[in-house]
C-alpha cells in the first residue's frame, strides 16, 4: 500500500441478492481475476472475504487500489438502479466494526453518490479522495463507472457526522498569511 488516509470503496455486483450468494459472486470474481476484499449480500447478510485488508484488491484502475494505509473494496450484490440501502442491510454492523478497527473514518467526503446513470459523469476529485473515508465507485478519480448508484449514506455511516465540506484551496491560506 502506498500510504495516506484509509478508505473504503463500495461497488455493486449486478445480481439479485434474493437469488445469488456472496460465495458464488466471490468465486466468479476470483475466476475473472478481480477479487475485492469483501463480497456482501445485504439481504442475507452473507459476507465473503477474498483478500487480507493489507493487500490491494483489483477493482480500481491503476494504483488507486493501493492508495491509503488501507483501501478496502466491497462488492455489494444488488443493482445501481435500486439502492442496496433500501434493503435490510444484514451484516452491515459487522462490516463497519471491521472497517472501524482499521481506522477508516465514518464520513463520506464526496457526499452521497449520484443516481445511475447520472453517476457515470459525476465529479471525481483527487483532493477529496485524499481525505479518506467512504466512497462509491463512481466517486473514485480515474474511474468511469456508475455504481453503486443513489444510496442512502446515512444508513452506512450514520447521521452523526455528515462531512460534505470541501477542503479550502492552498491559495486561500496564502492570502490569509499575507494579511496577518
Amino acid at each position: 500500500m502506498i500510504g495516506g488516509a484509509p478508505r473504503a470503496v463500495w461497488f455493486i455486483w449486478p445480481a439479485d441478492p434474493h437469488g445469488v450468494s456472496a460465495r458464488s459472486v466471490a468465486q466468479r470474481l476470483i475466476q475473472l481475476k478481480r477479487p475485492p476484499h469483501l463480497v456482501w449480500n445485504p439481504v442475507t447478510g452473507e459476507t465473503a472475504q477474498l483478500l487480507p485488508i493489507t493487500r490491494a484488491a483489483c477493482g480500481l484502475a491503476g494504483d488507486r487500489g493501493r492508495n491509503g494505509r488501507v483501501c478496502v473494496q466491497i462488492r455489494v450484490i444488488g443493482s445501481a438502479h435500486e439502492p442496496f440501502t433500501d434493503t435490510k442491510l444484514d451484516g452491515l454492523d459487522e462490516i463497519l466494526t471491521w472497517l472501524d478497527s482499521w481506522d477508516i473514518p465514518r464520513r463520506w467526503p464526496a457526499g452521497p453518490p449520484q443516481a445511475f446513470p447520472q453517476s457515470l459523469v459525476s465529479a471525481r476529485s483527487g483532493r477529496i479522495w485524499a481525505r479518506g473515508g467512504h466512497f462509491g465507485h463512481s466517486q473514485v478519480p480515474g474511474t468511469s463507472e456508475g455504481d453503486p448508484g443513489s444510496i442512502d449514506i446515512s444508513r452506512i455511516i450514520g447521521d452523526e457526522s455528515p462531512d460534505f465540506s470541501v477542503p479550502r484551496p492552498r491559495e486561500d491560506f496564502r492570502v490569509l498569511e499575507r494579511v496577518i
